[in-house]
């Protein structure tokens, strides 16, 4: 029997939790408004519970709706001030837990609502509490309007805030994109250009032994000469068609490579090279390499090149081990490093080698399969048909 699939876990969204802490507040400070509301304030135990929701729940409002529970909050404590008569021990208009819930939703409103709301929910509660709190010499409507501006201020600059940070991640997420996109394109522009470069040197070799023919045969027809001569047409019109999209590849400048495209021989040229610049690599090349044809030839060549790129940057001082076997109908390549103490993360612009070696081999027919080891090293590992 085979054991049952787990679900992944699901993630709380931070909103929810929001949503919950919220909720326990609102409950916690209901659960204060309620017994001491007698002691502040002269109600009867049936309006109790009521007046006490009016006081503590606006907080619900917080995230969904903080204008409408800042009027719900200031209306209820108009309310109290002109229809409740407070406790001779008591001066205030209305709850200490009433006074919380006003100052975190006008905090909310600053954070999330539309300037000419915030202007309106700062101008209502300065004049709610200029209005209805004790000693009003002693506090005039410009001190409170300064105190609770300072209120909505701080809460404005943190919308700010916010909001830059917000802006400036969807900005680096677009560049990462962007980025990431150049780098395949990049890549599969060098791609073609390689391609370009074998498949335009069968080309050439086409075009010269259909020309010279005629003249290295003796005997033929005119039937057969005028296909020679339609072979060397036809070769040379898509030589110059492949040459016409290479020039759109090398649009940027990039000067025509006039050198020998890498084979699958040079690999161990390769090898000895970064051995003479440091990197303790060793490598073993078993079958005989000339047979590989020229395209599966550099498809090996830039695996293993990459590879041991990717371990000089990201695993710098581990020992690496290639081998290339050529088998009946396949060419196997291996690339791993050992493990090391030093490991370097893959910086902003890292990341896509990979992906370009696996279009490489998987345009010529192969597959490639890259990933840690038991061990903790890494290996890149191909298997490409030699057909």
């Amino acid at each position: 029997m085979t054991a049952p699939l787990r679900r992944p876990a699901r993630r709380i969204p931070a909103q929810t939790w929001f949503d919950f802490a919220t909720v326990l507040v609102a409950l916690i400070l209901y659960s204060i408004a309620w017994p001491t509301l007698f002691v502040t304030h002269e109600v009867s135990p049936v309006a109790a519970p009521l007046l006490s929701a009016l006081a503590a729940f606006p907080i619900l409002f917080v995230r969904v709706n903080p204008a409408l529970g800042w009027a719900i909050s200031a209306g209820a404590a108009l309310l109290f001030s002109l229809g409740m008569d407070p406790t001779p021990d008591n001066d205030l208009p209305f709850q200490v837990v009433h006074i919380i819930v006003l100052f975190v939703l006008l905090f909310a409103v600053a954070l999330r609502c539309a300037v000419p709301i915030v202007v309106v929910a700062w101008a209502g509660t300065s004049m709610l509490f200029a209005t209805t709190m004790p000693g009003s010499a002693s506090g005039p409507l410009w001190g409170w309007a300064m105190g609770f501006g300072a209120l909505a201020l701080f809460g404005y600059l943190v919308r700010i805030l916010l909001a830059s940070r917000r802006k400036l991640e969807r900005q680096e997420e677009v560049t990462e994109l962007e980025r990431a996109r150049r780098a395949i394109l990049e890549e599969k522009a060098r791609i073609a250009r390689d391609l370009h470069d074998v498949v335009a040197h069968h080309m050439s070799m086409v075009v010269v032994q259909a020309q010279t023919a005629p003249y290295r045969i003796d005997g033929l027809d005119p039937a057969a000469r005028a296909e020679f001569e339609s072979i060397g047409h036809t070769a040379r019109t898509a030589l110059n068609e492949i040459r016409g999209l290479l020039g759109v590849l090398r649009s940027d400048g990039q000067l025509p490579e006039h050198a020998p495209q890498p084979r699958a021989a040079d690999v161990a040229a390769l090898c000895a090279a970064a051995l003479r610049a440091g990197v303790p690599v060793d490598w073993s090349m078993t079958g005989d390499l000339e047979t590989v044809p020229e395209t599966t030839g550099l498809v090996i060549y830039r695996v293993v090149q990459e590879s041991m790129a990717n371990c000089s940057r990201h695993a710098p001082g581990a020992a690496v081990h290639v081998a290339v076997a050529v088998d009946p109908g396949a060419v196997s390549v291996s690339v791993h490093n050992a493990a090391t103490a030093t490991v370097s993360q893959p910086g902003a612009g890292g990341g896509h080698g990979i992906e370009g070696m696996r279009t490489r081999v998987t345009a010529v027919g192969g597959e490639l399969h890259a990933g840690p080891t038991v061990s903790g090293g890494f290996e890149v590992s191909a298997r490409l048909p030699t057909a």
